[in-house]
């Protein structure tokens, strides 16, 4: 048995009776379960659909999203999360960049890295290169004033949290952000980059080795082993080129608003919800959601 998903991004909330019925048909639904008022439902399948991209391609006309899953194992065990553009809206090391003056250059580096046109590992060593000589004080400023949550994080965190799951915050950012973070909405661990000090200032160096692609599938490993789960009890969440392993390692691997390079190598791709459609992709109605 599958389920076929649809969800719209809430703040549009255009998911009407009228697209459900007409989806349901093009895939050959038995049953629709609404698990959001005009946000999100599932429509159950006897069989995983032959002509899904073309009913995807419509649905995305609409801007709303379409995944099918087996309904067995759908609900998971292990949240494994990106934070830059992905449980926050920004990149934080272009929000410092900004505070240095070299916002422009490193945002263009950090754009072509996320999308796998650069090595990520040189690509962040040449930008923290540029933070040379930053105040320290100034992260916390950016902390404070340019850094805002993505929406549906908190009900997110709370609801799985509430529900057994672990959650880990797996960053090729920096520890500064990913600790304020993870505290924030209540992440269980968090692992990203270090940025070195040269007393009250930044050095212009990261500590080594980097946590880039390679360290985010070895952290999925090492916690499913630690936690004594399957890869297929995780669901992971990602937009960039770094994350792209790890989306596809785990049992349900989102792409969320993700980058080209990224959303063409993955089957579950979320481009309108927000990170509640996390937990419609995993069966849970709103009536379910915790607040943080």
């Amino acid at each position: 048995m599958f389920v076929a998903t649809l969800i719209a991004d809430p703040k549009r909330a255009n998911l009407s009776g009228e697209i459900v019925e007409n989806a349901a048909k093009a895939l050959q639904g038995t049953a629709v379960k609404w698990l959001c008022n005009d946000v999100a439902c599932d429509v159950s399948l006897n069989a995983k659909p032959d002509d899904f991209e073309s009913a995807w391609q419509s649905l995305q006309t609409l801007k709303i999203d379409l995944i099918v899953q087996p309904i067995a194992g759908r609900r998971k065990k292990v949240l494994l999360a990106d934070m830059d553009s992905t449980m926050i809206e920004q990149e934080c090391i272009d929000e410092l960049a900004a505070e240095a003056g070299v916002g422009a250059r490193v945002a263009a580096i950090t754009a072509r890295a996320m999308n796998g046109e650069l090595d990520f590992d040189e690509a962040l060593i040449e930008r923290v290169g540029l933070l040379k000589g930053l105040p320290v004080s100034a992260i916390d400023r950016v902390l404070e004033s340019r850094i805002t949550l993505m929406a549906g994080g908190p009900e997110l965190l709370a609801t799985m949290k509430a529900n057994g799951a672990y959650c880990a915050l797996v960053s090729g950012g920096f520890v500064d952000f990913t600790s304020a973070i993870a505290a924030r909405l209540g992440f269980d661990e968090n692992r990203a980059n270090t940025l070195l000090r040269d007393g009250p200032v930044l050095s212009g160096e990261p500590g080594l080795p980097i946590l880039g692609r390679e360290a985010k599938v070895d952290a999925l490993k090492e916690i499913v082993t630690r936690k004594n789960v399957q890869t297929d009890d995780v669901i992971a969440v990602g937009d960039g080129a770094n994350d792209l392993r790890m989306l596809q390692l785990a049992g349900c691997g989102v792409a969320l608003h993700a980058k080209p390079i990224v959303a063409a190598q993955t089957d579950v791709r979320l481009n309108f919800a927000d990170l509640t459609g996390l937990l419609y992709l995993q069966g849970y109605a709103q009536a379910e959601f915790c607040a943080a």
